[in-house]
């Protein structure tokens, strides 16, 4: 993943793909937007749903959609897709690389990423919080040791809603800024096959459903695309423009 980043910007780099950003921040929307981000991140913080364990668990109790998807505990692919998840959240520095001598465009992205991001987190930890649901291993077997705190907090995949977060985010701010791009399906079909690629590892590592990652990857794409289009430039709108200076930060609003 590492070497695809740095190729894919030193083709971008060496193409000259610079132009003004399609995305712009406005101070009152994103006031409102990082603080409701921020208040479902803290959320979770605040729920607590206690569960015991079972003296028995039987795979009969699962519906049939998810049955035939359970798998015993695999901790290498439980680390690999824990890497790769994390990992992936890097990937939609590409759409900002024909940017990145605006600062403007590298305060919005930033902006931009910080709502997603918590958003989904928030989200899905409010689901797991709220929702006990034991995870495909418990039924194949004893809890691993290492386990024992997050054994019923299959629903939703986190992992899987970071990965699609990022892999939508891209997706969607790359179509956009670069729309002539001959790497537009390139890209699109690399970070989404390394979000699949990570949903089906949290499936096989015995972690989750299959209906956990649905989810995950429902909740992760609504934010990887809703939050850049509430960032679009609009002709007409308000718009400020953050200057670095030797004294600080130049605020301009044009109207």
């Amino acid at each position: 993943m590492k070497k695809l980043i740095i190729a894919l910007f030193i083709i971008m780099q060496a193409g000259a793909v610079f132009a003004e950003s399609h995305y712009t921040f406005e101070l009152k929307k994103d006031l409102i937007l990082g603080s409701t981000a921020a208040g479902i991140f803290a959320v979770p913080f605040f729920i607590d749903n206690p569960a015991t364990v079972p003296n028995e668990f039987s795979k009969d109790d699962i519906n049939n959609f998810d049955r035939p998807l359970m798998y015993s505990y695999d901790g290498q692919i439980d680390t690999i897709t824990s890497i790769g998840a994390y990992g992936l959240l890097v990937l939609p520095a590409l759409s900002l690389a024909g940017n990145i001598k605006d600062f403007n465009a590298i305060a919005t992205y930033g902006i931009m990423y910080a709502e997603a991001f918590l958003l989904t987190y928030g989200t899905k930890d409010i689901l797991k919080n709220a929702i006990n649901r034991y995870r495909p291993y418990c039924y194949s077997g004893e809890i691993p040791g290492d386990q024992s705190s997050e054994y019923e907090d299959s629903f939703p995949s986190g992992h899987t809603s970071l990965a699609f977060m990022a892999a939508g985010f891209l997706s969607s701010t790359f179509l956009t800024e670069y729309p002539d791009s001959k790497w537009r399906i390139p890209v699109v079909g690399i970070s989404y096959s390394l979000a699949a690629g990570i949903a089906a590892g949290r499936i096989l590592s015995g972690n989750h459903f299959l209906t956990d990652v649905i989810v995950g990857a429902g909740i992760g794409s609504l934010y990887g695309y809703l939050i850049p289009a509430l960032h679009l430039k609009r002709s007409g709108s308000e718009r400020i423009t953050l200057t670095p200076t030797i004294n600080g930060i130049l605020v301009s609003v044009k109207i």
